[in-house]
């Protein structure tokens, strides 16, 4: 297979990321750079999942908030409540609730292009929002760009901080791939992480491709000082794993 493609996704997801890659004919290598880790639950958290029935809509920023909110949704409603509407910053994060839950779940509208809070704002039923309760289901720290904006725009914002990410230094082999550069792509879907790995990045890891999810990480990214950023059209695996294909393949790319 040749040199591989780095994936930086943690947890459980960087399998399904993988496989996905390699069912297109890449070798992959994991750097384990960040740990998510559960916020234990306060009163404040646990009275949120307890009133979920009174929020008008319920925003998930990612699949790791998504999971949180299965799990909370099994201890404290035998019943699903009615009329839950929920929406999703992407596919990925629509397919968890979708599983856990069998419920519809809002996403980017497909002609939006990418899978970002700013394609989620587009949404119709997102503009006017007054005297509406919605709650944010996120991590900790992250972007304020949908708090602040879907309480722009009328909305009481309750944001539930349900997990942390802890980044984590690079191992010895993590540290010489970024170092000497030599792997096909390295594949990142975080900002924080971005910034993370360009501490360790020689030149010649600057000069390889580099797969980002949005429009906004490859900004970030030429700021870093990396010369080929990618875009994909989102941050699912199969997204990302077709960026790989169209940068390390392109003749197969289609």
């Amino acid at each position: 297979m040749g040199a591989p493609v780095l994936i930086t996704r943690p947890g459980e997801r960087a399998r399904a990321l993988a496989e996905v890659i390699e069912a297109k004919g890449f070798g992959t290598e994991r750097l384990a750079v960040m740990q998510q880790e559960t916020v234990p639950e306060t009163a404040d958290v646990r009275s949120a999942w307890l009133d979920i029935d009174h929020f008008h809509k319920v925003v998930v920023i990612s699949p790791a908030a998504a999971e949180r909110l299965a799990e909370a949704l099994d201890r404290y409603w035998p019943q699903l409540p009615q009329r839950l509407e929920l929406y999703a910053v992407g596919q990925a994060t629509a397919t968890v609730l979708h599983q856990a839950l069998g419920l519809k779940v809002r996403v980017p509208a497909p002609t939006a292009g990418e899978e970002t809070s700013e394609a989620l704002l587009a949404l119709a039923s997102l503009q006017c929002l007054e005297h509406q309760r919605v709650l944010l289901v996120a991590g900790q720290g992250g972007r304020p760009l949908l708090g602040d904006t879907l309480e722009q725009r009328g909305a009481r914002v309750t944001r539930l901080e349900v997990y942390r990410r802890r980044l984590i230094t690079p191992d010895a082999g993590a540290r010489t791939w970024l170092e000497q550069g030599g792997y096909q792509a390295l594949v990142v879907s975080s900002g924080e992480i971005l910034e993370h790995l360009a501490r360790w990045c020689s030149e010649a890891a600057f000069q390889q491709p580099l797969v980002v999810s949005s429009q906004r990480l490859a900004t970030l990214a030429k700021t870093l000082g990396f010369r080929i950023p990618v875009v994909a059209s989102g941050a699912s695996p199969a997204a990302l794993a077709a960026a790989v294909a169209r940068t390390c393949d392109p003749e197969d790319g289609e």
